[in-house]
Formats: C-alpha cells, structure tokens, sequence
C-alpha cells in the first residue's frame, strides 16, 4: 500500500501541519522523492481542459526545475476528444500510458455536443472507466475558504470565513458501478429505468480507514454521511465505519443524513472538519461545499488507491460554454498539479513553491471572473498563469517563500 511519510506536510489537501494528530501513516499517497525524474500522463479532456491543462504543464515544469527534478510528459485522448478521435472516451493506449506513468494530471470531461450519445459512448464513462481502470478509489476534496477569496463567496463573511472541510468520497463503488442497471419494462408496460447502490464490507472498510486517517492528521473530527433511515446500503455503510472507529480512538465520529447535511453545510460549514461519504453523495455534497469558497474554479482533488499512480485534477467541469475563451480560472489544475508533486511523487518543495506563486499572485490582486470583485485586476487563464509563473520565477529559495 501507498504509504505517506508521517513527517510530509499535508498543507494542499487542507491538513496544515497545525492540525495533524501523531497517529499512523496515512495509506494512499506514495513519496517517491529519491527518484529526480517522472514520467506524467497529461489529460487535457474537454471544454477548458486544454487550457487549464497547459497552463499547469508550464507550472509544473518551472517548479520541478526549480527543484532539480525532471518531468516528462505524454498527452494522450480522453473524454469527448478521444470520442472524435477514436470513437471512444478511453483508448486502451490511454489507460496503458496513465498506468506506466508516475501521476496523471487530468483536466475536464464532457460537453453538450456528447450529451445525447449512447451510455458507452459518453466522455463521462472514460472517466469512471479510468478510474475503475488504475484501482483510486478514495477521491479528496478540500474545500478551503482562502483569505484573499471570502469575499467571493455567495456565503456571508461571518459564515465563509474559516471554513476548512476535508470531503472523503468513495469513488469507485455504489449507485455508478453497481449492477444490475438499465432499462426495462415493468408489468404495466412502462418504460423503466434503474441502477443499484451496493456497497460491500471491504470497499466502505477502506474508505473509512482512509477518512479516519485524514480526520487524525486534521481537527480529529469525522462525519460519516449516509441515508441509513431509508437505504439498505446505508444501514451496512454506519454499521461498518461505526466498527473501524474502534482503530481510531483519537477520532470523534459523528454521523448526518445526506439531508441535513446538505442543510447544514450551508447553515454551519465550519461544524465540518472531515466528512466521509459514498460515491453518490460525495459527488453532490463535495460541489456544494466548493461553492462555499467562492468558486469550483479554486479547488483541486485527488483520488488515489492502494497501489500504481494517483489522479490529479480540478473538481471543476469543462464549461464549454467559455472554452477557448481564456475566461477559465486555471488555478484549481495549479493547485492539483502541486498535489501531484507532493503526493504523488514527494517532491516537497516544489509544491510549496507552487502553493506560495498561487498565494502571491492572489496578493497581488490577479482574479478571472469567477472570482472577481471590484478593486482587483481582471485576467483570463492565460495570464493568470503567466502572473504564477512570474511568482515562481521570481523565488530565490524556500526560505523566501516560508515553510
């Protein structure tokens, strides 16, 4: 299993080292810094894919230079490009190509001009196939209010300000995976639709290890959410985090309907240190959460397994209703790059020199729409990018950027 040093700074992932407990390694992160060269498997995708993809190349490769290491990439078609290409959303070269690599940076799937197409033949199913494919299934999503940014939260201040939540999602189990699904007929003749949401003891075991692991090295506080007043997987999802609570004494465990907190993310986000939840429900209540920050263009997510490299990209979509525009906000694909460099390949320093170009540039003012307010400077994704460059490029050594 991936083993994440003890000593590794969690910052990126919102587990600033103020709020680490002294409890196990956490398992799903492999440090591989001994190595002074990685291969990295590029997905630019769909809509602002491209974009914001390129853009976090060249950060990726400034600050691994910075750092003396060597980054090599490879691009290959996923989503609805690949669609064109090939006439599928996952090319087995694809899949082949991510799974040799050290770390895939992904950028965005999907778009209307898909929308109609057969279940197989959408961009979002290479998507859940490469994930079922290189075996992530704990997906990370921190949802961080950044001082330069609470203003921009449609949240009052007094609600956003502070807000610090960790959502855990299981990624590749339940509601999207379960069998048996599709259509039918019923005994009336009417047309139905339907899927199963099945979850089995090994796979909620290892996310809940997962999620208590990253609630100890946090503010030790986990809710499990589920919907075990009405769903049978449910019911089996608390009986089974409820039980791997016992190997985690440090850790409070509370648990929330779905319902309610969906409800109280809004009301009291700041009563949320680390959420654990299935497939379904992460997919929902990590967006919801990112909007509390001001905008799904800021954050990034990882979602890694037990062995073989992790996946990196940004929680946004590819709005392709402002691709090619450079209106993209291509911080979130930054953030995950520097994600990447950490935890997928240990290179330390070099995420925090992206992390501190990223605050810097906020400092000085820099916003793309999605994160605009009056008194700052107006930027599409281009220069944004150019803006955490010249940060980068303007740092002597990590004494001058913090620790």
């Amino acid at each position: 299993m991936i083993q994440l040093n003890q000593a590794t700074p969690l910052k990126t992932l919102g587990l600033s080292s103020a709020r680490r407990g002294t409890g196990r390694p956490m398992a799903p992160f492999r440090c591989a810094a001994s190595a002074r060269s990685y291969n990295i498997t590029l997905l630019p995708g769909d809509g602002i894919g491209p974009e914001v993809v390129a853009v976090a190349k060249d950060v990726l490769s400034t600050a691994g230079s910075k750092e003396g290491v060597e980054l090599r990439f490879q691009e290959m078609l996923m989503g609805g490009a690949a669609l064109d290409a090939v006439g599928v959303p996952l090319p087995d070269e694809t899949l082949a190509a991510a799974r040799a690599s050290d770390a895939i940076l992904l950028g965005a799937i999907g778009g209307y001009k898909w929308d109609n197409n057969e279940k197989h033949l959408k961009p979002e199913t290479g998507l859940l196939n490469i994930r079922a494919g290189l075996g992530v299934f704990a997906n990370l999503r921190p949802a961080t209010v950044l001082p330069q940014l609470v203003d921009a939260s449609t949240l009052k201040k007094e609600v956003a300000e502070g807000v610090d939540i960790m959502v855990v999602r299981e990624l590749t189990g339940g509601i999207y995976f379960g069998k048996p699904r599709g259509f039918g007929t019923n005994d009336k003749g009417e047309e139905t639709g339907f899927n199963t949401e099945i979850y089995t003891v090994s796979e909620i075991d290892r996310i809940a290890r997962v999620a208590f692991e990253v609630a100890r090295k946090r503010g030790g506080k986990l809710c499990s959410v589920d919907k075990a007043n009405v769903l049978e997987a449910s019911m089996l999802w608390r009986k089974r985090v409820t039980a791997i609570a016992s190997e985690f004494p440090d850790v409070e465990l509370s648990h929330m309907y779905v319902d309610n907190a969906a409800m109280q993310l809004i009301r009291n986000p700041k009563q949320f240190d680390t959420i654990v939840t299935n497939n379904i429900f992460g997919d929902i209540l990590s967006d919801e959460a990112s909007m509390i920050t001001g905008s799904i263009g800021m954050l990034p997510s990882a979602s890694v397994g037990e062995s073989g490299p992790g996946l990196f990209e940004p929680i946004h979509g590819s709005a392709p209703d402002i691709a090619g525009q450079d209106k993209a906000n291509p911080l979130a694909t930054i953030l995950s790059a520097a994600m990447l460099l950490r935890y997928a390949l240990g290179v330390e320093n070099a995420a925090k020199r992206i992390e501190a170009a990223v605050t810097e540039t906020l400092d000085n003012g820099f916003r793309t729409g999605d994160i605009y307010s009056p008194g700052m400077t107006l930027v599409g994704c281009k220069r944004m990018g150019e803006e955490v460059l010249k940060a980068l490029e303007s740092q002597k050594s990590l004494l001058s950027i913090g620790s």
